[in-house]
């Protein structure tokens, strides 16, 4: 085999093709915080609105987001499930507006366990004590994840 014909999967040890269900929801979390570092570090880098104390902070910070990112999502599924099989504009409309009320309402969630876990450690400033920066670092976080998860998928 010469140095041209090697693939990476050729390089690749045998029991790294195939990932138990397990190790894909590791790399999910896992990648997912990354991008909320990556993206809490740019804000409290480059605006003032954003202030993280220390990296330390920031990464602790940034498996909170994470989870409770997700958490958020189960929720939200498990709410729009009560309105599985219900036809009509009515409950169109009311799982519509419970899963805005549980995506929006969890943002207030995620600012109060950031200030009872970190403190004065992690803040966002400015309009209603910060809440609408907290939702667009949110907002980023959740384009920045997808933009990585459909370029993973498109290098398959």
């Amino acid at each position: 085999m010469t140095a041209a014909t090697v693939t990476s999967d050729a390089l690749m040890p045998d029991a790294a093709r195939s990932y138990s269900d397990r190790q894909r929801l590791f790399l999910l979390y896992f990648v997912g915080a990354l991008v909320d570092l990556v993206v809490l570090g740019l804000f409290d880098q480059y605006s003032e609105h954003v202030y993280v104390d220390t990296f330390t902070t920031m990464v602790l910070a940034s498996v909170l987001l994470q989870l409770l990112l997700k958490g958020t999502i189960a929720v939200e599924h498990w709410v729009a499930s009560h309105f599985k099989g219900k036809t009509g504009a009515g409950w169109k409309t009311l799982r519509f507006f419970c899963a805005w009320l549980v995506l929006f309402g969890s943002k207030f969630v995620i600012l109060e366990a950031l200030a009872l876990t970190f403190s004065e450690d992690v803040q966002f400033h400015g309009w209603m004590h910060g809440i609408v920066w907290l939702i667009i670092v949110v907002v980023t976080m959740i384009i920045v994840e997808e933009l990585v998860v459909r370029f993973y998928r498109r290098l398959r």
